[in-house]
């Protein structure tokens, strides 16, 4: 399930390109005084996922910027959708960094997958190979990390069992089952790397991510149940900053 928001600058201003925590912060502001007050504090996975305020280029007052919320949690997206539907009605001022909004709508979807469909990544898949599994991959890092990001150079195998991996995990962890691997991704098409800078206290951080076309065809009841829980909590790593938000690409 997720949330269309649509915003409207409040002034002039320039797109803030480090605005996922800014977002986050703001999203997290949303869940005060709910059940969810204390979720940027639990361990473990946070199970939602936001895209990008789009299109992302500098605006002038009165313009319009939209954004996606999705997670695979019900009350959690009506915790959401709730807090923003009282800013709407109460005319706060929204601001994300130096981006000032007012909402002008709120919209819940429930995007299906289909035995058939194309998934696309709407903000880079970000996917952490710690160092256990370096020499399984032949990787072999220029110093001694802890893990390293999944980029292009490093080999294509590590970036799909990575991937299908920490969905599994999370597919379980969410739903307290106890699924086996099984193949998931067939079909992909590597589009570019990213690199994101974040502001995080004061320090600047890169996190590198990468942009994706999967195509499924005739896809089994537990694959889709599978990826549509994906596409709710998001691809890869770092969900909850807004990395791996997955869109249904239309027939």
């Amino acid at each position: 399930m997720r949330v269309l928001v649509e915003l409207k600058a409040m002034s002039n201003c320039v797109y803030d390109l480090m605005y996922h925590h800014k977002l986050q912060g703001f999203l997290y502001s949303l869940l005060a005084g709910s059940k969810y007050a204390d979720l940027h504090d639990r361990r473990g996975y946070k199970f939602f996922c936001f895209s990008n305020i789009f299109p992302s280029v500098d605006m002038h007052q009165g313009d319009m910027r939209r954004f996606l919320i999705s997670s695979p949690d019900v009350g959690l997206i009506g915790v959401f959708v709730k807090g923003l539907n009282s800013i709407q009605r109460s005319k706060e001022r929204v601001n994300i960094g130096e981006m000032s909004f007012s909402v002008e709508s709120v919209l819940v979807l429930e995007p299906q997958v289909n035995s058939s469909c194309v998934l696309v990544a709407g903000t880079p898949i970000v996917v952490r190979i710690p160092k256990a599994n370096y020499a399984h991959y032949g990787i072999v890092p220029p110093e001694d990390y802890e893990y390293v990001y999944w980029r292009k150079q490093y080999p294509l195998e590590a970036f799909v069992k990575e991937i299908e991996d920490n969905l599994l995990k999370k597919y379980n962890q969410y739903h307290n089952t106890k699924l086996e691997p099984f193949p998931i991704f067939e079909q992909f098409e590597f589009q570019k790397q990213v690199c994101t800078h974040l502001v995080i206290d004061g320090k600047e951080s890169k996190i590198f991510g990468s942009l994706w076309r999967f195509q499924f065809n005739a896809l089994s009841e537990g694959q889709m149940r599978l990826l549509e829980f994906g596409i709710n909590s998001g691809f890869g790593e770092l969900n909850s900053m807004g990395f791996g938000f997955m869109n249904i690409m239309k027939q």
